[in-house]
């Protein structure tokens, strides 16, 4: 079929670009997965979508389209946390395995999922692994006071190749949204999600309303889902999609700043990661705070 005639709709430049239906916008984003169009074409398409940017109805398509493929979770009636992790640590050090088995230590069941999509960062895998936790080798149950790393292609391998298509064109697509606010479990879920700049703020909200999420929203660490430990962040929830401020954004940074390794490795990170699980190390405040706000919620489900 192609997907040509959709790439002639979104392709028209930033003001010229005319929005698609969630049903076009699914049906569009099931071709890419599937693999049933041209790699000239899917090119197109990251290209036509970075210029004019996704709608709300577009997004909520394009997850309409993944989750229909995914190769779910299995986790019962229970709520999961699910921690997407996608973007890596810069500049400062990956938390995001540490906000994992705090919770995890606290009873939760937590899926992180994700996969590296540039060479230059160090991702939660590299730190899960420091910390002696290997992913996932294939899909099972997730246990209480369990933390697990599944990669992306265990999902739905359509959806890791077209984040890699990253690093081929050097922009980010509509998979580096989706897999932000995708739930993939086959039982309820509580999606920890985060953006890297305001706008995104606006659409990824939008979006978690639109398709009836239940989710945490903030402002993490450079991307990724963790508070960033200097600060606390704002923070809203989504329940069945209506929205809920939990915290507002601290000013400047905290009065008291946590010891935090210089360097970023995956290694240094582990280190302090252990250190703050055994106790040694206290836990950063904001990364507490988070981890409160997502109990309540999981114990108001």
């Amino acid at each position: 079929m192609g997907i040509s005639h959709y790439i002639k709709e979104i392709g028209r430049g930033k003001d010229g670009a005319r929005p698609l239906s969630r049903e076009q916008a699914a049906d569009l984003m099931g071709q890419v997965l599937d693999g049933t169009v041209t790699d000239l074409e899917v090119g197109g398409f990251c290209l036509a979508m970075r210029i004019k940017g996704e709608t709300p109805d577009e997004m909520a398509g394009f997850l309409d389209a993944a989750h229909a493929r995914l190769q779910r979770v299995p986790t019962g009636a229970r709520t999961t946390v699910v921690i997407p992790s996608y973007n890596g640590a810069r500049k400062l050090p990956g938390l995001t395995p540490l906000l994992a088995l705090l919770l995890a230590r606290r009873g939760a069941a937590v899926v992180v999922h994700g996969t590296p999509t540039e060479e230059k960062r160090v991702f939660a895998a590299d730190v899960f692994a420091a910390l002696g936790r290997a992913p996932l080798p294939a899909i099972g149950p997730v246990r209480a006071g369990e933390a697990v790393f599944l990669p992306t292609e265990l999902l739905c391998p359509g959806l890791k190749r077209l984040l890699d298509v990253r690093r081929t064109v050097g922009l980010r697509n509509p998979a580096h949204s989706l897999v932000k606010l995708m739930n993939p479990c086959s039982g309820p879920a509580l999606v920890v999600s985060s953006y890297t700049h305001p706008e995104y703020a606006v659409s990824m909200a939008e979006t978690f309303e639109r398709i009836g999420a239940h989710a945490l929203l903030l402002r993490g660490t450079e991307g990724e889902p963790v508070a960033d430990a200097r600060r606390l962040p704002r923070i809203e929830s989504f329940r069945d999609g209506q929205r809920h401020l939990l915290q507002e954004a601290q000013s400047g940074p905290l009065a008291a700043l946590p010891d935090l390794p210089v360097q970023t490795d995956a290694a240094s990170t582990a280190a302090y990661s252990q250190a703050v699980l055994d106790g040694s190390l206290p836990v950063p405040v904001p990364i507490a705070q988070q981890m409160e706000h997502i109990l309540r919620e999981l114990a108001s489900t």
